[in-house]
């Protein structure tokens, strides 16, 4: 027997941008449609321009969505700034560790902060997510 492998098989995963839908992949659908359609019985322009206007419609949606993203971090960071020096409940592995937020990094997704636990050993890089009380 000989093994036949798949047609234009791929062993890695497709990316973020390949899984959605452009403007290129809407006017490829468009024109096939076009060559295909039966000539005694021709696709409506108002069939065209609903299409074309949900397709705006589902495109404008998406980049609103990566905004309103974006403005959520830059106001989680925003708000990350006023943590510096106030005292905070920390989770941690072992439990609730109380200690003063002694800096913050931006880099990266998210906002992390340093804090100085009362027992004098320093948290580094802690997620916003891990604290659970400010004062």
């Amino acid at each position: 027997m000989m093994a036949i492998s798949a047609i234009g098989a791929s062993s890695a995963l497709p990316s973020a941008s390949t899984q959605s839908l452009g403007l290129e992949d809407f006017l490829k659908i468009l024109l096939t449609q076009l060559n295909y359609q039966d000539p005694l019985k021709p696709m409506d322009n108002q069939q065209f321009m609903a299409q074309m206007a949900q397709f705006t419609s589902l495109e404008q949606t998406q980049r609103l969505n990566e905004k309103l993203d974006q403005l959520i971090t830059n106001q989680a960071a925003l708000q990350s700034v006023g943590l510096i020096g106030r005292a905070v409940d920390v989770e941690t592995a072992t439990g609730r560790v109380t200690g003063t937020v002694a800096s913050l990094s931006l880099h990266g997704d998210a906002p992390l902060v340093s804090v100085n636990t009362a027992q004098g050993n320093v948290l580094a890089e802690v997620p916003l997510s891990k604290i659970l009380n400010v004062r």
